[in-house]
């Protein structure tokens, strides 16, 4: 190989750096072939931004958040929009790709960089997918990284509110990122000791999170800590929309479930309550240790795919094992939290609300 092509796509994540650390010092060091960092994901194809990166460019980078080539979630070649019209440019995309020379393309992304990536197959074959999402929604692979960051964050976010909502005796809403899955809200939720925890798999009933809070405080716990997944709904009701931003390919901005529960609990309940949206302080700092190591394994696994000519996949983690499997699998479906999963059951048993009654 003479020369290959990295791209971030998306919204950004820790662990992101470290991933393209790890495929671009392999080819820099040992097949000294040329790599080229793609700017802002697939709009630096379309705009031809890119770049040659060297050894040192890559090099401490991997406790970086973000991603030193940017990113970007509004770019996609399939329906590019000029003046008011969407255009389908990849043929241009891919034509610009033979123009570099480049001999394999590694799409660093969640699941609409990766269903861009499969679409994309087709004209130009040779790529090779690396998964990145905090949310941990991903069916082909057990965990994404940034995940594992966002969670510590959420974790000690949490951690930091108690002391806060002891003292004033209050309910703290702690509003978390997860439009379809409440992987987030789940695992954060559960380490940071929250009390009630709502995810978009189990539709809410406003009343059982109501009385959970006067639960608590009858037995003299005059306090809560709400943790909600943005994609939470009360049963029977519909996403809450913060907006939408018609140039995006997912145009949809949730947002205000936290202060929907917020206001109902004052409302209801009659004790003081606080929204925290953490918004995107999930998606930003240091990747935590475990993140770092698996950006770092998928990029070598990667890198080992590049060499044998294995493209068209996306690496994986399963049973603790780096593997791969087709991109098309990848992003066929997304992994949600199963209504009976461990820790909602083991929760439930230790006094957590998940909104419902019961679980069937």
């Amino acid at each position: 190989m003479k020369r290959v092509a990295i791209l971030t796509g998306g919204g950004d994540c820790p662990g992101l750096n470290a991933a393209i650390r790890a495929i671009a010092k392999p080819f820099i060091l040992e097949d000294k072939t040329e790599v080229i960092g793609i700017a802002d994901g697939f709009e630096g194809l379309i705009k031809r931004r890119v770049r040659r990166l060297s050894y040192d460019d890559v090099s401490n980078i991997l406790a970086l958040g973000g991603t030193i080539l940017g990113t970007s979630n509004k770019a996609d070649p399939f329906r590019w929009k000029v003046g008011g019209r969407e255009l389908d440019c990849s043929d241009e995309v891919v034509r610009y790709l033979k123009e570099l020379g480049v001999d394999v393309l590694f799409c660093i992304g969640g699941d609409g960089t990766l269903s861009i990536a499969n679409r994309l197959l087709k004209k130009f074959p040779r790529i090779i997918a690396i998964p990145k999402t905090i949310d941990n929604d991903l069916a082909a692979t057990e965990q994404t990284f940034g995940f594992d960051t966002a969670c510590n964050f959420v974790m000690e976010a949490i951690d930091r509110l108690h002391s806060t909502a002891q003292s004033h005796h209050r309910a703290m809403v702690v509003e978390v990122m997860g439009r379809y899955a409440g992987w987030i809200a789940l695992q954060g939720g559960m380490a940071g000791g929250g009390d009630i925890i709502l995810i978009p798999e189990l539709p809410f009933e406003m009343e059982i999170v109501l009385e959970a809070v006067r639960r608590r405080a009858r037995k003299g716990k005059k306090f809560s800590i709400v943790v909600v997944a943005e994609g939470a709904r009360p049963r029977g009701g519909g996403l809450i929309i913060k907006k939408k931003v018609e140039d995006s390919p997912d145009p949809i901005r949730l947002g205000g479930v936290g202060n929907f529960i917020s206001e109902e609990i004052e409302k209801n309940v009659g004790c003081e309550s606080r929204v925290i949206v953490l918004g995107h302080l999930q998606r930003g700092g240091a990747p935590t240790f475990f993140d770092r190591i698996l950006a770092t394994r998928y990029g070598i696994e990667a890198v080992r795919l590049a060499r044998t000519k294995d493209y068209g996949r996306m690496v994986a983690l399963k049973g603790g094992k780096i593997t791969s499997v087709p991109i098309g699998l990848a992003v066929s479906r997304l992994k949600l939290v199963p209504k009976k999963h461990p820790l909602i059951m083991g929760g439930m048993e230790i006094g957590v609300s998940f909104g419902v009654e019961s679980i069937t």
